[in-house]
Protein backbone atom coordinates (compact mmCIF):
# COMPACT_ATOMS: atom_id res chain seq x y z
CA UNK A 1 0.00 0.00 0.00
CA UNK A 2 1.30 3.47 -0.92
CA UNK A 3 2.26 5.72 2.17
CA UNK A 4 1.53 3.80 5.61
CA UNK A 5 0.60 0.11 6.38
CA UNK A 6 -3.28 1.32 7.66
CA UNK A 7 -1.01 3.67 7.69
CA UNK A 8 -6.53 4.39 4.93
CA UNK A 9 -17.86 11.85 -0.84
CA UNK A 10 -19.85 14.15 0.24
CA UNK A 11 -23.71 13.91 -1.42
CA UNK A 12 -24.34 15.29 -4.01
CA UNK A 13 -24.86 19.57 -3.83
CA UNK A 14 -22.79 19.37 -0.67
CA UNK A 15 -19.78 21.86 -1.00
CA UNK A 16 -18.37 21.84 2.25
CA UNK A 17 -16.74 18.47 4.31
CA UNK A 18 -18.59 16.78 7.18
CA UNK A 19 -15.91 16.37 9.36
CA UNK A 20 -14.86 18.76 11.81
CA UNK A 21 -13.57 19.16 15.61
CA UNK A 22 -16.70 20.07 17.72
CA UNK A 23 -16.34 22.56 21.05
CA UNK A 24 -17.98 21.90 23.76
CA UNK A 25 -21.47 23.86 23.68
CA UNK A 26 -21.61 27.37 25.56
CA UNK A 27 -22.54 27.45 29.20
CA UNK A 28 -26.19 27.43 29.73
CA UNK A 29 -27.06 25.57 26.41
CA UNK A 30 -27.66 22.08 26.72
CA UNK A 31 -24.66 19.48 25.11
CA UNK A 32 -25.64 17.59 22.09
CA UNK A 33 -25.89 13.68 23.32
CA UNK A 34 -22.97 12.07 22.11
CA UNK A 35 -23.40 9.14 18.90
CA UNK A 36 -21.76 6.97 21.17
CA UNK A 37 -23.62 7.27 23.77
CA UNK A 38 -26.87 6.93 21.53
CA UNK A 39 -25.74 2.72 21.00
CA UNK A 40 -26.66 0.03 22.34
CA UNK A 41 -25.31 -1.22 25.47
CA UNK A 42 -24.25 -4.55 25.74
CA UNK A 43 -23.58 -6.57 29.26
CA UNK A 44 -24.70 -3.47 30.77
CA UNK A 45 -21.75 -1.14 28.89
CA UNK A 46 -21.73 1.24 25.90
CA UNK A 47 -19.65 0.75 23.10
CA UNK A 48 -17.52 3.80 22.29
CA UNK A 49 -15.46 4.49 19.31
CA UNK A 50 -11.99 3.81 19.92
CA UNK A 51 -9.02 6.08 18.82
CA UNK A 52 -6.50 3.33 16.93
CA UNK A 53 -2.46 4.30 16.36
CA UNK A 54 -2.06 2.40 13.55
CA UNK A 55 1.28 1.56 11.33
CA UNK A 56 4.08 -0.26 10.33
CA UNK A 57 7.15 -1.29 11.99
CA UNK A 58 11.05 -2.38 11.31
CA UNK A 59 12.08 -5.31 13.88
CA UNK A 60 13.73 -2.57 15.77
CA UNK A 61 11.03 -0.03 16.03
CA UNK A 62 10.74 2.36 13.57
CA UNK A 63 8.56 3.38 10.91
CA UNK A 64 10.99 5.10 8.15
CA UNK A 65 15.01 4.61 8.45
CA UNK A 66 17.24 7.33 8.80
CA UNK A 67 16.71 8.82 5.14
CA UNK A 68 12.93 9.18 5.20
CA UNK A 69 12.25 5.15 3.37
CA UNK A 70 9.72 2.80 4.50
CA UNK A 71 9.63 1.03 0.93
CA UNK A 72 10.85 -1.94 2.81
CA UNK A 73 7.14 -2.27 4.94
CA UNK A 74 5.41 -2.56 0.78
CA UNK A 75 2.67 -4.95 1.66
CA UNK A 76 1.69 -7.43 -0.38
CA UNK A 77 -1.89 -9.26 -1.60
CA UNK A 78 -2.20 -10.68 1.44
CA UNK A 79 -1.27 -8.37 4.08
CA UNK A 80 -3.21 -5.67 1.92
CA UNK A 81 -6.21 -7.61 2.08
CA UNK A 82 -6.22 -8.33 5.73
CA UNK A 83 -5.16 -4.21 5.95
CA UNK A 84 -8.60 -3.73 3.83
CA UNK A 85 -10.72 -5.51 6.94
CA UNK A 86 -9.30 -3.74 9.34
CA UNK A 87 -10.47 0.13 7.56
CA UNK A 88 -14.16 -1.09 7.08
CA UNK A 89 -15.24 0.35 10.53
CA UNK A 90 -13.06 3.39 10.29
CA UNK A 91 -14.94 6.54 9.92
CA UNK A 92 -12.46 9.20 10.32
CA UNK A 93 -8.63 9.49 9.99
CA UNK A 94 -6.31 11.87 11.55
CA UNK A 95 -3.29 13.12 9.71
CA UNK A 96 -0.28 15.69 9.89
CA UNK A 97 0.32 16.93 6.56
CA UNK A 98 3.11 15.27 5.36
CA UNK A 99 1.72 11.63 5.81
CA UNK A 100 -2.02 13.37 4.28
CA UNK A 101 -0.20 14.70 1.27
CA UNK A 102 1.23 10.90 0.64
CA UNK A 103 -2.14 9.26 1.14
CA UNK A 104 -4.22 11.96 -0.73
CA UNK A 105 -2.95 9.75 -4.04
CA UNK A 106 -5.64 7.57 -2.69
CA UNK A 107 -8.54 10.09 -3.68
CA UNK A 108 -8.05 9.26 -7.49
CA UNK A 109 -9.51 6.21 -7.56
CA UNK A 110 -9.46 5.82 -11.68
CA UNK A 111 -5.95 5.72 -11.13
CA UNK A 112 -6.25 2.71 -9.57
CA UNK A 113 -8.67 0.88 -12.45
CA UNK A 114 -5.84 -1.06 -13.82
CA UNK A 115 -5.10 -2.34 -9.97
CA UNK A 116 -5.91 -5.73 -8.67
CA UNK A 117 -9.22 -5.58 -7.04
CA UNK A 118 -8.05 -5.41 -3.04
CA UNK A 119 -6.08 -1.91 -3.88
CA UNK A 120 -9.06 -0.86 -6.08
CA UNK A 121 -11.49 -1.02 -3.10
CA UNK A 122 -8.88 0.43 -0.59
CA UNK A 123 -9.11 3.30 -2.48
CA UNK A 124 -12.99 3.25 -2.22
CA UNK A 125 -13.19 2.64 1.44
CA UNK A 126 -9.96 5.87 1.72
CA UNK A 127 -12.07 8.50 0.24
CA UNK A 128 -15.42 7.49 1.78
CA UNK A 129 -13.83 8.20 4.98
CA UNK A 130 -13.33 11.49 7.24
CA UNK A 131 -9.99 13.07 7.36
CA UNK A 132 -8.68 15.60 9.82
CA UNK A 133 -5.26 16.93 9.14
CA UNK A 134 -3.28 18.81 11.42
CA UNK A 135 -1.38 21.73 9.70
CA UNK A 136 -0.02 25.26 10.25
CA UNK A 137 0.88 25.62 6.44
CA UNK A 138 -1.86 23.84 4.81
CA UNK A 139 -4.25 26.00 2.73
CA UNK A 140 -6.78 24.26 1.67
CA UNK A 141 -7.22 20.39 1.56
CA UNK A 142 -7.08 18.29 -1.60
CA UNK A 143 -9.61 15.52 -1.06
CA UNK A 144 -12.94 15.71 -0.26
CA UNK A 145 -14.59 15.01 3.11
CA UNK A 146 -11.47 16.89 5.08
CA UNK A 147 -11.36 19.52 7.55
CA UNK A 148 -7.81 21.51 8.47
CA UNK A 149 -7.14 22.29 11.85
CA UNK A 150 -4.38 24.22 12.80
CA UNK A 151 -3.63 23.03 16.32
CA UNK A 152 -3.75 19.69 18.01
CA UNK A 153 -6.17 19.96 20.72
CA UNK A 154 -6.35 16.99 23.16
CA UNK A 155 -10.20 18.23 24.19
CA UNK A 156 -11.64 18.76 20.69
CA UNK A 157 -9.95 15.26 19.74
CA UNK A 158 -11.73 13.74 22.67
CA UNK A 159 -14.76 15.19 21.75
CA UNK A 160 -14.84 14.37 18.45
CA UNK A 161 -13.82 10.72 19.43
CA UNK A 162 -16.63 10.57 22.24
CA UNK A 163 -19.23 11.98 19.64
CA UNK A 164 -18.27 9.64 16.45
CA UNK A 165 -20.72 6.48 15.39
CA UNK A 166 -17.19 4.70 14.24
CA UNK A 167 -13.66 4.10 15.19
CA UNK A 168 -11.17 6.76 14.21
CA UNK A 169 -7.20 6.39 13.13
CA UNK A 170 -4.25 8.35 13.87
CA UNK A 171 -1.46 8.23 11.12
CA UNK A 172 2.00 9.34 12.11
CA UNK A 173 4.37 9.21 14.96
CA UNK A 174 4.83 13.03 15.34
CA UNK A 175 0.15 13.35 15.53
CA UNK A 176 0.35 10.14 16.83
CA UNK A 177 2.70 11.11 20.27
CA UNK A 178 0.40 13.98 20.53
CA UNK A 179 -2.41 11.87 21.53
CA UNK A 180 -0.60 9.26 23.24
CA UNK A 181 0.59 12.26 25.56
CA UNK A 182 -3.02 13.08 26.00
CA UNK A 183 -4.10 9.55 27.03
CA UNK A 184 -6.63 9.44 24.24
CA UNK A 185 -5.10 6.28 22.02
CA UNK A 186 -7.37 2.89 22.78
CA UNK A 187 -5.46 0.50 20.58
CA UNK A 188 -2.01 0.20 18.74
CA UNK A 189 -1.85 -1.45 15.57
CA UNK A 190 1.87 -2.71 14.36
CA UNK A 191 2.74 -4.17 11.22
CA UNK A 192 6.02 -5.46 11.94
CA UNK A 193 8.44 -6.16 9.26
CA UNK A 194 10.92 -8.73 9.07
CA UNK A 195 13.70 -6.01 8.72
CA UNK A 196 15.86 -3.91 10.87
CA UNK A 197 16.72 -0.31 9.49
CA UNK A 198 19.66 1.03 12.21
CA UNK A 199 17.77 4.24 12.73
CA UNK A 200 15.08 6.97 11.87
CA UNK A 201 11.86 7.70 13.07
CA UNK A 202 10.38 5.73 15.84
CA UNK A 203 7.23 4.14 16.09
CA UNK A 204 6.75 5.09 19.95
CA UNK A 205 7.97 8.00 21.38
CA UNK A 206 10.87 7.76 23.55
CA UNK A 207 9.52 10.05 26.42
CA UNK A 208 6.53 7.82 26.95
CA UNK A 209 6.26 4.34 29.53
CA UNK A 210 2.98 2.41 28.54
CA UNK A 211 1.65 -0.57 29.87
CA UNK A 212 -0.10 -2.72 26.75
CA UNK A 213 -2.51 -5.82 26.45
CA UNK A 214 -1.83 -8.01 23.41
CA UNK A 215 -5.71 -8.61 22.24
CA UNK A 216 -4.32 -10.27 18.49
CA UNK A 217 -2.02 -11.49 16.66
CA UNK A 218 -1.24 -12.34 12.97
CA UNK A 219 1.47 -13.67 11.04
CA UNK A 220 1.58 -13.29 7.08
CA UNK A 221 3.57 -15.26 4.55
CA UNK A 222 6.04 -12.79 3.29
CA UNK A 223 7.03 -12.84 7.69
CA UNK A 224 5.12 -9.42 8.12
CA UNK A 225 3.64 -10.24 12.10
CA UNK A 226 0.35 -7.88 12.91
CA UNK A 227 -0.16 -7.05 16.62
CA UNK A 228 -2.91 -4.87 18.32
CA UNK A 229 -2.55 -3.74 21.84
CA UNK A 230 -5.05 -2.41 24.24
CA UNK A 231 -3.55 0.62 26.08
CA UNK A 232 -4.26 -0.47 30.08
CA UNK A 233 -2.09 2.64 30.84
Amino acid sequence: MKGAASAMLLPSGHTEPRVGLRRSAPRGQPRKRPAAEQCTAEHGRVSMAKLIYSGIMSLDGYVADREGNFDWSEPDAEVHTFVNELERPVGTHLYGRRLYEVMAVWEDQDAFAAEPDYIQEFARLWTDADKVVFSRTLATPSTKRTRIEREFNADAVRQLKAEAGRDLIIGGPDLAASAIRAGLVDEFQMFVSPVAVGGGKRYFPEDIRLRLELLEERRFGNGVVYLRYRNRT
